[in-house]
């Protein structure tokens, strides 16, 4: 089968401009993502985070990099400050080489963004995050 470099998106809100509260929220979603789709850190082309400007007590990288994805090119900025626009909101993009079709890939939309794609809302009460110890 082909490879296809595939866009993945996903994103949450932080309760709280900290450098723990950014990770945790980051390592959240990632770990979603990683579990819905099955990626492996290999098969990462690169990553964009986004946060909004209330964010900036920590790059959410950091919790990619934590997860192993130390050889991937990653890329940390803030979302325009549009008025009346979702606070507290950390972005991704992802490029993954994947065989998948891209109506396989499962993007996820978490906690207060669930809003911003209601369509790709994702419901997180059968997610089990990973065991504390994985962290790096």
């Amino acid at each position: 089968m082909p490879v296809y470099c595939r866009g993945i998106r996903g994103a949450t809100t932080c309760e709280a401009n900290t450098r723990e509260a950014i990770l945790a929220a980051t390592r959240e979603l990632l770990e979603l993502l990683i579990e819905r789709n099955g990626i492996h850190p290999d098969d990462i082309a690169s990553a964009i985070f986004t946060t909004t400007t209330d964010l900036d007590a920590e790059f959410p990288a950091v919790a990619a990099r934590a997860l192993g994805w130390t050889d991937t090119a990653l890329l940390c900025g803030h979302e325009m400050d549009v008025p009346g626009s979702l606070r507290c909101c950390i972005r991704v993009l992802i490029h993954w080489n994947t065989e998948r079709r891209a109506d396989e890939v499962a993007h996820v939309y978490i906690r207060g963004a669930t809003n911003l794609r209601p369509d790709r809302a994702t419901a997180l009460a059968a997610f089990k995050p990973a065991p504390p110890d994985r962290a790096a």
